[in-house]
């Protein structure tokens, strides 16, 4: 990862889904959105990553996946693809710009997405945005 990679964690952890469901979730997730244009990279979250009262299993935490992209254009195809994925389901994000800034953004509609995108595209536009 260079210091302009953009990391996007998705935590699946609201789907009210039992452990071995949210793991089988993510792990069919994974390669999908591995072909995402501009994801460079994607993968669990591993433990030593863990936020708070996250559940983990073999190293990486349940309901949980990580995607690296280089370029802030293709914020948008990683947005829409989990919009059409995720659309009418809650989901927890976090953004983390290249610089170490964090944005916390949840979304559970396609209006809410459409939101959480703007206000993406925002923090990463500006670099005073904390």
């Amino acid at each position: 990862m260079t210091t302009s990679d953009i990391q996007l964690i998705v935590s699946l952890c609201e789907l009210d889904l039992d452990d071995e469901e949210l793991q089988v979730e993510v792990e069919n997730l994974l390669p999908q959105i591995r072909e995402v244009d501009g994801v460079e990279d994607a993968g669990l979250v591993e433990v030593a990553e863990v936020p708070e009262n996250s559940k983990s299993l073999t190293g990486y935490v349940l309901g949980m996946l990580k995607t690296v992209f280089v370029d802030k254009a293709h914020l948008k195809n990683v947005f829409g693809f989990l919009r059409d994925r995720f659309g009418h389901k809650p989901i927890k994000m976090t953004l983390k710009a290249g610089d170490g800034r964090e944005l916390n953004l949840e979304a559970s509609s396609r209006e809410e997405f459409a939101f959480a995108m703007e206000k993406a595209e925002d923090f990463l536009n500006n670099t005073k945005n904390i």
